[in-house]
């Protein structure tokens, strides 16, 4: 339809996979599944429901007929309740049993609940396979020095294996929270009208034994072992909060990632992959824009802002429930997801695209690291008999001048060659390169690779093998 708005996140960002999981389909599926759940529990627990009945709703569950149910919500102005009549009218011996002391939320939240746990075992699986490529490149890359940069003005210099531990550790952080949160999944279970289970206390005639059973073993035929110990109609709205939250955190990580690319890409340094025949710029046929980065960029900046959704709604609502949560939850959540999911997707085919530029880096190390030799220059030339203080000045003064050559008529730093003529020092032009060779300068970031990957990230990687080998598609 060409007439119609269409969210760019299907159309153009999120794999198949995600969107799926936001879909009718799993939706509805889920509610049927759920009803099916019900209905077995009350069964096993002693309400008068038939096998026969069962099997009836088992054999439409994956057969939703949304015409019926449209037709019917339409009338009734009720989304559960046309669906129950839909399923009924399929079956029509299990229709009096359908959703039986249930209210909205008991499809609708088990849902939300269970469609989020799913997407965000995809996040984890994403971050997993970003993790192991950047685990890759950062051993490749590990004792290539580069210059380091704080305040973007040229420091110490690391390497650039290092760097890419940097973005690592921040993903590392995110899996910890996705851990955490799915280890701690609940769900709503079966609480009622408010929370407080009294339609189910009816059915079983006042057998509290029987519907605190009823709630954890709907829990467990959907694949749960927990459910909330209380709720008021909802489950707690604070679980979205926590869960955008978690999102966010992986948007920050992804954003942080993709401004140095961005920043790197300047520089020269290292690129994003760039396809045989990618136009840069209508204008410019020479440019070779990080637009996959700054692609990353936008979406998490997206992410990052719609996490407040979730905690403004948690925090406003009334009592045992308001409806001032849904319309938001609708939009907010699966955008939240699938927003991530295209990030992942952008992460992957960046990381295993990066080209590194090793000239580059040299010349630019070539650059700065004779002002940052000076210190190992004076310390040799003391060594010969020089006076500290003494050389001290005559590096300050030589710097200052090599400097101002640089940024005043653009020449090359001369400043090593300014030492060598400088007889005070007594080192030769020989002795002075040996000094400023790089791999002296980067300190232990080789070996806090090497640990870091050993010693942090393959037992992650190894702990969590199945996941890997994703396969992503990008629309460029």
């Amino acid at each position: 339809m060409r007439d119609t708005y269409e969210s760019p996140l299907n159309s153009r960002y999120a794999s198949k996979e995600m969107q799926y999981l936001f879909s009718p389909d799993m939706k509805f599926k889920t509610w049927r599944r759920l009803w099916i759940a019900l209905a077995e529990a009350e069964k096993e627990l002693g309400l008068e429901i038939t096998d026969e009945q069962i099997e009836e709703l088992k054999r439409f569950k994956d057969d939703i007929n949304y015409d019926v149910a449209a037709k019917r919500e339409a009338e009734v102005r009720h989304d559960v309740m046309a669906h129950v009549y839909a399923y009924g009218e399929q079956c029509p011996k299990a229709k009096p049993i359908i959703h039986l002391g249930a209210t909205s939320c008991y499809v609708g939240d088990n849902t939300d609940i269970i469609i989020m746990t799913e997407a965000l075992k995809l996040v984890k699986k994403k971050i997993i396979n970003v993790i192991a490529l950047l685990a890759d490149f950062a051993m490749k890359y590990k004792s290539l020095p580069t210059l380091a940069f704080t305040h973007f003005q040229p420091a110490q210099l690391t390497t650039v294996g290092k760097r890419a531990c940097l973005w690592i550790q921040d993903l590392l952080m995110d899996l910890e929270d996705i851990d955490h949160q799915l280890s701690k999944t609940k769900l709503l279970g079966s609480k009622g009208t408010t929370g407080t289970q009294a339609s189910f206390l009816e059915l079983f005639n006042g057998d509290h034994e029987k519907v605190k059973a009823l709630d954890l073993l709907i829990a467990k035929k959907m694949g749960y072992d927990k459910v909330f110990p209380v709720s008021g109609q909802t489950y707690p709205r604070k679980l979205d909060s926590q869960i955008l939250n978690i999102l966010s955190g992986v948007a920050q990580s992804a954003y942080k990632f993709s401004n140095d690319i961005r920043l790197l890409q300047h520089l020269k340094e290292v690129e994003e992959p760039f396809e045989k025949k990618q136009i840069g710029s209508s204008a410019m046929a020479y440019k070779r824009n990080p637009m996959r980065s700054e692609r990353i960029s936008s979406l998490a900046r997206y992410v990052i802002v719609d996490a407040l959704n979730a905690a403004i709604t948690s925090s406003t609502q009334w009592f045992e429930r308001t409806l001032d949560d849904s319309a938001n939850k609708r939009i907010s959540i699966p955008e939240a997801f699938l927003c991530v999911d295209a990030i992942l997707n952008l992460y992957i085919n960046v990381v295993d695209g990066l080209v590194v530029y090793p000239k580059m880096i040299e010349q630019h190390i070539r650059q700065e690291l004779p002002f940052m030799a000076t210190e190992n220059i004076m310390m040799n030339a003391v060594k010969k008999g020089g006076d500290r203080q003494e050389l001290h000045e005559r590096i300050r003064i030589h710097s200052m001048e090599a400097a101002r050559k640089v940024k005043m008529e653009g020449k090359e730093n001369d400043l090593m060659e300014r030492i060598a003529q400088d007889e005070m020092f007594q080192l030769s032009m020989d002795e002075i390169k040996d000094i400023l060779d790089p791999k002296l300068y980067i300190g232990r970031s080789a070996e806090q690779t090497e640990e870091f990957i050993a010693e942090w990230i393959e037992p992650v990687l190894n702990k969590n093998k199945d996941l890997l080998g994703v396969k992503v598609e990008i629309n460029v």
